[in-house]
């Protein structure tokens, strides 16, 4: 039987595998800087490959990128926002 810090361990392992296989190279950093050209994250390849990933999931994209809002609290709400949500494609 397994207990539950090794499924805990397992879980964040493959959270992070998802994530980079979604973004590509272009994953972010802790304070949400793209490691590979260190632009504010999602930078251009990044949006591009995320897109491409989920598949017009408009609902699953804008789920994976609200986490992104929990952990950028020392930043004013408006270039969060700018930052991560306004690029997603709108509904036609």
């Amino acid at each position: 039987m397994i207990g539950p810090w090794v499924r805990w361990e397992r879980h964040i392992a493959r959270r992070r595998l998802r994530a980079r296989r979604a973004a590509g190279q272009h994953v972010p950093t802790d304070t949400y800087a793209c490691r590979e050209c260190e632009h504010d994250w999602p930078c251009a390849p990044a949006r591009l490959s995320l897109l491409i990933g989920f598949k017009g999931d408009r609902v699953g994209l804008m789920m994976y990128l609200a986490r992104a809002l929990e952990a950028l609290p020392d930043r004013h709400p408006a270039l969060i926002v700018g930052q991560i949500i306004y690029w997603v494609p709108r509904r036609r």
